[in-house]
């Protein structure tokens, strides 16, 4: 079953904006190399990928006892991509913070990247808000969940990848400032075209 183009839209859109992720696997880059930079990012996507399982597997139990919640939880996500894209298009443009870290090694760099994102709260709210709008009626919730949730960590660790590879000539450039605003501001309008497109779909 092949996810929707909508679901690649926003997952894309999301996946490209200049965040805490990117930011914290350049930091890793800069303190300890690309070898670093990598083994952080492949990390993080095995940290995502907890919070893709046990949300799939909490919300299917949840879903089986309620048509009435699956609705809910769909109009929530709707609700959830107005919001991000509001609150992309409204916020003050200004260039990703960048943590400082110390060099770690590349082994410790991937296991802090599993431990940061796995215990990151919000990663949890976004696949639950996010992906079971896009879960077709009628199939099995699990399977579906997961298989969209991989796509999404995919897509992010992609992002990372690409930032890392590209952090010291991005981070000198004078058009990062540019670069950051248009991204942001594509984004913005994308997560709210497919809210009001999740809201008003039958």
């Amino acid at each position: 079953m092949l996810p929707s183009i909508s679901f690649l839209l926003a997952a894309t859109a999301l996946a490209i904006v200049p965040g805490p992720g990117i930011a914290y696997v350049v930091a890793r880059t800069v303190a300890g190399g690309r070898a670093e930079g990598i083994a952080s990012s492949v990390g993080t996507a095995g940290g995502g990928m907890v919070h893709v399982v046990l949300s799939a597997l909490g919300l299917s139990l949840l879903i089986a006892e309620s048509s009435v919640l699956y609705s809910a939880i769909k109009y929530l996500g709707a609700a959830y991509l107005l919001y991000l894209g509001l609150k992309i298009l409204l916020a003050r443009p200004k260039a990703t913070d960048v943590p400082h870290l110390a060099r770690a090694g590349a082994k410790k760099a991937f296991r802090d990247g599993i431990v940061v994102e796995a215990l990151n709260v919000k990663t949890a709210m976004f696949f639950i808000a996010f992906i079971p709008q896009f879960v077709l009626p009628g199939h099995a919730f699990a399977p579906q969940f997961i298989l969209l949730g991989t796509i999404c960590v995919l897509l992010n660790t992609s992002a990372d990848l690409v930032a890392v590879f590209a952090a010291s000539r991005f981070l000198a450039s004078d058009a990062k400032a540019r670069r950051e605003r248009l991204l942001s501001r594509v984004s913005g309008v994308v997560m709210i075209a497919l809210g009001l497109f999740v809201a008003t779909r039958g």
